[in-house]
């Protein structure tokens, strides 16, 4: 199989590209290398496009010769920054998707898995399934529920089969030329304060859990790549699938510093700030349905998380 992967030279996309070429398959990707880190994958031929601009449609479909399949992993990712750059989000979070479809029906190319997030879910509290109603309290949900809706829309009017696949939170790495180095979310940033010698933050210890802080569904990036290549493989028939990825089970902030305390070999106490705003005091992903459907489910704990980036 010939697979194109746009944002193949990102954190998520890389892994992603490392599972395919490790089954033999072939891969082309696409990245504006704005974030994107080439070293990541040497040796794959990267096409550097800018999706999110009309112009990219042509020479997108171009490189979508003799391609089987799409996996969509290039867009902006922040929730804070999106409330600061709405229109960047629609620009790219939207637009690049219309591109990629464009270019897909010019040329023909049938299957498309998309990046999506429990983003789209907003304000929820507890485990979460596909079925919830998405309500996104943010610009970047708003945006990739938007995209989604596109995949819907094609899957119906160009019969390509589709599928969107809703992270919970993301972490870890393969190998450590594939970290993921300036995230913003709680294990890179945990990380980096004790790193330099400064206790790491908990956004507060009163929340209705069992040690007070939230709790959250923590899926390895490797599982995650995995997670692509088994719903790229089931997409056998036109229609838009959308999937949890997440492992089930939850984690408590506390839980996670202290793992990440504890492997760094640091002695630093947690520093308990309030809470933030919008914070849920837990947010777990149903998996049933990516498990009886594919026979998909995580291999790695948190434990291994940890170990994979300390």
């Amino acid at each position: 199989m010939t697979v194109l992967v746009t944002g193949g030279a990102g954190y998520i996309g890389a892994h992603a590209v490392r599972a395919l070429l490790g089954r033999g398959d072939d891969v082309v990707i696409v990245d504006d290398l704005s974030t994107g880190v080439p070293a990541r994958n040497p040796g794959v031929p990267i096409v550097e496009l800018d999706l999110s601009r009309p112009a990219a449609v042509e020479p997108l479909a171009r490189a979508l010769d003799g391609v089987d399949a799409v996996l969509h992993f290039a867009a902006l990712k922040r929730v804070d920054e999106s409330f600061e750059r709405p229109e960047d989000y629609e620009r790219v979070n939207v637009g690049a998707v219309r591109t990629v479809l464009e270019a897909m029906s010019q040329v023909g190319t049938p299957k498309l898995v998309l990046s999506s997030t429990a983003a789209v879910y907003g304000d929820v509290d507890g485990l979460v399934a596909e079925t919830a109603v998405p309500r996104p309290v943010s610009p970047y949900g708003e945006t990739k529920l938007r995209a989604e809706a596109l995949l819907e829309q094609a899957a119906a009017a160009a019969g390509i089969a589709a599928a969107s696949l809703r992270y919970f939170n993301v972490a870890g790495a393969s190998a450590p030329e594939l970290v993921e180095a300036g995230a913003m979310n709680l294990i890179p940033q945990a990380l980096r304060r004790l790193r330099a010698g400064e206790r790491p933050q908990i956004f507060g210890d009163d929340y209705p859990t069992p040690d007070g802080t939230c709790v959250r569904d923590f899926v390895h990036v490797a599982d995650v790549a995995d997670a692509h290549l088994a719903v790229l493989d089931a997409l056998d028939a036109p229609g838009h699938r959308i999937y949890n990825l997440g492992t089930g089970t939850g984690s408590s902030v506390r839980e996670v510093v202290e793992a990440l305390v504890t492997a760094t070999g640091s002695s630093l106490e947690p520093e308990v700030l309030g809470r933030r705003d919008g914070d849920p005091a837990v947010v777990v992903a149903d998996v049933t349905r990516i498990r009886h459907e594919l026979g998909w489910s995580a291999r790695h704990d948190l434990a291994d998380i940890v170990a994979s980036v300390r």
